[in-house]
């Protein structure tokens, strides 16, 4: 693969120019000078590794939490720190299979579900609904965490996992110790997502109204393989993924539940598909908005091609320690995978921040 020059100059400014610089993320983000001043720890510096270096992972594991029976990788020691990582749509746990290797040589202990609807994840009980809201998935994995008996844990995640990672520092804080969030704060509402966008911002979700339709629906299941290929060319314009790389990531749709969550996701959010009364009062909370308090690194690509916010509108619904990280050289939306080293090195500096 090509394009694996990245500006990791992010790292070197916290340590050659200190608090001068942190003056003036304060500036440009407003108001978090107090927070992101306390946020100049740094961990331990990984090694540089070229992404698509790994393209496996150790056995998976199997465990029943809450509705599910989840499949997962594992990789470092097992009384090491837990870290947590969550994959989005339309990709899976392999986002993070250069960051797995570079955590676990670093005494991390860490985890990788697949959530529900992809790879061996599986529903208990074919009576329980096919569910993709947002607080649903958040609670599986409150559920998976008390399965292996994880009290806390460092999260990361992005798209769908960036969300549930959020959901989980902002509902359950004593369960995360600290948070990497690619794209920031992607709590949302039903209610919020009534009001339009300029017609170019709606474009942007082009998949979310044909998901709506039947015919959507009937052709994302006939054509899952090459859908979700073009949203990973779309999201990420200046990634040149060979079709092995794909190829590994896109047999997690072939789980029989896939299209079914991806859909009631979507038709979710636009008020087309009905939740569950049980999450009610969860998504009443998620629908004021709450503050993260966690210390938190949120990170974006600087080719990011799919829907995303801008870090100055989000800065301030972190008002615990805050550091924000753009990482340069053409990184889209499928972040760890893309730039696994500076995911990673995130993850053990948020994890310095909580201490």
């Amino acid at each position: 693969m090509t394009n694996d020059k990245r500006d990791t100059s992010h790292f070197n400014r916290r340590s050659l120019l200190g608090a001068a610089l942190m003056g003036i993320a304060a500036a440009q983000f407003g108001g978090i000078g107090s927070a992101a001043a306390q946020a100049a720890k740094v961990g331990k510096q990984l090694p540089a590794i070229k992404r698509g270096t790994h393209t496996s992972f150790k056995p998976l594991k199997q465990i029943n939490a809450g509705d599910l029976s989840v499949a997962y990788a594992e990789d470092g020691p097992a009384n090491g720190p837990v870290v947590l990582l969550l994959h989005g749509w339309p990709y899976d746990i392999y986002s993070y299979v250069d960051v797995a290797p570079l955590l676990a040589s670093a005494g991390y202990r860490v985890i990788i579900p697949y959530l529900r609807g992809y790879g061996g994840t599986r529903f208990l009980s074919d009576t329980t609904v096919r569910n993709g809201q947002p607080a649903a998935l958040a609670t599986d994995i409150v559920a998976f965490m008390d399965a292996l008996r994880i009290e806390k844990a460092v999260v990361g995640g992005y798209d769908w996992g960036g969300r549930t990672a959020d959901i989980l520092a902002a509902i359950w804080p004593e369960r995360v110790k600290a948070l990497v969030a690619v794209s920031g704060y992607l709590i949302g509402s039903q209610e919020g997502n009534r009001m339009p966008l300029p017609p170019k911002a709606e474009l942007e979700w082009w998949y979310q109204f044909y998901f709506t339709t039947e015919r959507g629906r009937l052709g994302y299941d006939k054509y899952r393989h090459d859908f979700a290929k073009l949203i990973w060319k779309l999201a990420s314009p200046k990634w040149n993924f060979d079709d092995a790389t794909y190829d590994r990531s896109a047999k997690a749709f072939e789980n029989p539940d896939h299209v079914a969550i991806t859909i009631h996701n979507y038709r979710w959010r636009l008020e087309l598909a009905q939740g569950e009364a049980k999450y009610d009062e969860l998504e009443k909370r998620l629908a004021q908005g709450p503050v993260i308090s966690v210390p938190t690194i949120t990170m974006e690509g600087d080719a990011n091609g799919a829907p995303h916010p801008d870090p100055k509108a989000y800065a301030k619904k972190f008002s615990g320690k805050y550091e924000h990280h753009t990482v340069n050289g053409g990184i889209g939306h499928n972040l760890p995978q893309e730039a696994p080293r500076e995911f990673a090195q995130a993850i053990i500096d948020a994890d310095a921040m909580a201490r």
